[in-house]
């Protein structure tokens, strides 16, 4: 019998066909093979809500050849993942395919190991419909509310702005939880720790209370200058600690990120790639679930491995109220294997999901915690000494779970040195320290997807694509940003008497966080204002709900869709017909040369600030750097804006101005840009070290550079992060592999930049879309060598 199975990608066909052998014959057909056209006919709103559906492009001939297999095939076994997304693939393959039902066996499984596909196969069924429905109404849904609301944005703010039902929301967490920022006023207290000699060890005690005021601080330590201080009272008490349930898509999220760095779309490559080469459960799902077989496996290696005791099975339940998947927790499918993978990125996170995996079924940490009440003979006041002793380590031995809470206390409690009731301690010193209370932290990219899930807004498959989507519209930045410095007042207590002094501190440093953009903001409280609805939490958390109620055939999607677009077209027309143009301008004071008054507000090109108003014929303007925003810029740094450009002087003959871009102060000279280094002052910064910049940054260039060629220096071939490449005009090429960069000549670096360039566009819709620089370079590298010429006369200087 000749049996075909198709699945979404070679690398997941490949690893299922050694299992199936002789008369199975598995394929791929990459993924999505129909998706709705860009348009606005892709629905059908006077016929039910219903898509038109089309064959992508780059997929016809290969649903071509699936037809023509599908043809000579007994059977067809439509192997897409379980979860909503797969079960749509394989309806869109019986429609396109044209697949006989009696002959087409939709199977699923959670894992690809032999036990499962076999199971598999010996268990079929048929393609799930109310799967199907609630995929097709998630994706109708958000193409009239992305198709809808984004042309009212183009009207009423600036054109190529997008909006969505969950990335809108997304965004909005983030601008919301920036302005929470910018309102904290940090207030502080003076936190008192007092360091004590133990018989050669140093024992740290706090006060439990804090002072609000620098004299009551001052005072308690002065009263402790003649004290004598003894242990009043100890109190030891057992605690454990215990391990978190194996992974879900979102955890694994949170955690990769924290532990290992990896973006949110990294790690579901990583993890695809595990599971689909059989190493790992499924990995888009909100379940904390274990099969029996599975917990009977982690029993048994854990018992082998450490000893009964360590061994403690148990069964997870969710914590989200929202989690609907039937699919395990993502686990490994062999937990002989304790690494695994192609790389070194695939083997990292697979141990992370094998050590949590295993850690989710070990045994508590037992510790013995320890409190030391110190008392003072001058004061009625107490010190508190914590320590804790472990004493069983348990699932330790194999993980521990990190935190993205900065709230939690800095210190962690160690070891206390023998004590003893009525036992005098030496006081080495005392500090009063003033601590500032912190703001709400901003998100990462794991801490908002933490949010989103608790919200009940998206599911497994949507939180990595929500949060890249956000910052690829830029309506939402990833950035390291710098601290300032700011003054903490402390005195101390040494040697008999005490000393006030002053110190700096760095505070407000920032690394891998989401920051909102103006336009992001703007967008947001555009869409708050007009569209509430679709921005409400619980709003886009009751439509997830909905989508599972499809799913489970208690819903019809058409009669979801209507409820949603009636009242949601009203308000696209009043919105269109009555709201004004926004651009979030904000007076900000009066210029005290001009007189004129000063504003900030979001342009076509971005956010600016200007003096005059907008019918001020000579009103004048300036970009906001990135590092300045209409909500928050003051009158001081937007005036300064206009000191700019600054020309500090000649070299070689050539003016060398200082300028603010969008992403900082650079250098321009000879049409050529030198960004300023961080510790260079863009106000204060003169002609010998801007020469200096300038010679540094060509002295790297130059370093950089393999070759480049007289007959056209616009063709050079450079070093890279990844190794040697080529750049032609604007267009980076690959070297192929083996080959050695010093050979290569003119010829063969237009060769390879004209294999590689960019493909023209098949259709006039598709040329429109296509970025002009793309098209460009492919002339360019087309071009023969005397017109290039003539173009590196007219480019030299910006090179």
């Amino acid at each position: 019998m000749n049996n075909l199975v198709i699945v979404e990608s070679p690398s997941k066909a490949k690893t299922i066909q050694k299992y199936l052998g002789d008369g199975f014959s598995v394929t791929s057909c990459m993924g999505h093979i129909r998706d709705l056209p860009g348009n606005d006919k892709a629905i059908d709103i006077e016929h039910d809500f219903q898509p038109v559906y089309e064959i992508n492009e780059d997929k016809k001939k290969l649903v071509a050849d699936l037809k023509k297999q599908a043809k000579q095939a007994d059977v067809v076994w439509l192997a897409s993942d379980e979860d909503r997304e797969g079960e749509a693939i394989a309806w869109h393959l019986s429609e396109a395919l044209a697949l006989d039902p009696a002959k087409t066996r939709r199977i699923v499984f959670h894992e690809i190991t032999k036990p499962a596909i076999l199971k598999a196969i010996e268990n079929p069924r048929g393609i799930d419909q109310n799967l199907v429905d609630a995929q097709q109404a998630r994706r109708v849904l958000d193409r009239l509310v992305g198709y809808g609301l984004s042309p009212v944005l183009w009207r009423k703010i600036q054109r190529n702005l997008s909006a969505g039902r969950v990335q809108s929301v997304a965004v909005r967490l983030v601008v919301e939880r920036e302005r929470e920022i910018q309102a904290h006023t940090a207030s502080s207290q003076f936190k008192i720790t007092a360091e004590f000699d133990v018989n050669g060890k140093t024992l740290t005690a706090e006060l439990p209370k804090r002072f609000s005021e620098e004299e009551q601080a001052r005072a308690f330590l002065d009263a402790c200058v003649s004290a004598t201080f003894t242990v009043a009272d100890l109190e030891t008490k057992p605690a454990k600690k215990s391990p978190t349930a194996p992974f879900t898509t979102s955890t694994l999220q949170q955690e990769a990120s924290r532990k290992l760095g990896y973006s949110l779309i990294r790690t579901m490559k990583l993890a695809q790639d595990l599971y689909e080469q059989g190493f790992i459960t499924y990995m888009r799902t909100d379940s904390v679930n274990l099969s029996e077989l599975a917990i009977a496996a982690a029993k048994q290696h854990i018992v082998s491995a450490f000893g009964p005791e360590y061994s403690n099975p148990k069964a997870y339940t969710n914590k989200v109220a929202s989690a609907q998947e039937a699919h395990e927790a993502i686990r490994p499918t062999d937990f002989a294997l304790k690494s695994t993978g192609e790389s070194d990125a695939h083997r990292r996170l697979y141990e992370l999901i094998y050590k949590r995996t295993l850690a989710s079924q070990m045994s508590d940490a037992r510790l013995e915690r320890t409190i030391a009440t110190v008392a003072i003979s001058t004061l009625p006041d107490t010190l508190t000494a914590t320590g804790e002793v472990l004493v069983f380590d348990g699932f330790l031995k194999m993980y521990l779970e990190t935190s993205d809470d900065e709230q939690q206390d800095e210190e962690t409690s160690k070891m206390l040195p023998p004590l003893s009731i009525g036992q005098n301690l030496p006081l080495n010193t005392m500090l009063a320290k003033e601590r500032f209370e912190r703001p709400p932290s901003r998100y990462t990219e794991a801490s908002l997807v933490k949010k989103l899930e608790e919200l009940g807004i998206g599911r497994p498959s949507t939180y990595a694509p929500t949060i890249t989507v956000i910052q690829a519209r830029k309506y939402v930045v990833k950035e390291d940003r710098e601290g300032r410095q700011r003054e903490v007042r402390q005195f101390l207590l040494s040697g008999g008497s005490v000393v006030r002094s002053v110190e700096l501190e760095n505070t407000g440093a920032e690394r891998s966080k989401l920051f909102p953009t103006d336009i992001g903001s703007v967008v947001t409280d555009f869409l708050t204002t007009h569209f509430d609805e679709v921005l409400d939490y619980n709003f886009t958390a009751t439509v997830e709900k909905q989508f599972d109620e499809i799913a489970q055939g208690t819903v019809k999607w058409t009669d979801m869709i209507r409820a949603f677009y009636e009242p949601f077209q009203a308000d696209l027309k009043r919105t269109s017909e009555t709201a004004e143009r926004q651009s979030g301008e904000r007076k900000i004071g009066v210029d005290p040369v001009s007189g004129k008054n000063v504003y900030v507000r979001l342009a076509r090109y971005g956010p600016i600030a200007q003096i005059g108003d907008a019918d001020d014929e000579e009103k004048k303007q300036k970009g906001l750097p990135g590092t300045l925003s209409i909500e928050t810029v003051t009158l001081e740094q937007a005036l300064e804006l206009f000191k700019f450009p600054r020309t500090i002087g000649l070299f070689e003959e050539t003016p060398m101005m200082v300028k603010l871009g969008r992403f900082g102060p650079y250098i321009e000279h000879n049409k050529a840009f030198y960004s300023l280094p961080k510790e260079d002052d863009p106000y204060s910064i003169e002609g010998p070290r801007g020469v200096e910049v300038i010679l540094a940054r060509r002295q790297k260039i130059l370093e950089n550079t393999i070759k480049v060629f007289e007959e056209d220096p616009t063709v050079k071939i450079l070093k890279g992060r990844w190794g040697p490449y080529i750049v032609v005009e604007k267009q980076n090429v690959r070297i192929p592999k083996g080959t050695d960069p010093e050979t290569l000549t003119l010829e063969d670096c237009l060769a390879l930049a004209a294999q590689q360039a960019p493909k023209k566009p098949a259709s006039k819709k598709a040329a429109a879309k296509e970025p002009a620089a793309k098209k460009t370079a492919v002339k360019k590298v087309a071009a023969k060598k005397k017109p290039a010429a003539k173009k590196t006369a007219a480019k030299k200087g910006g090179r």
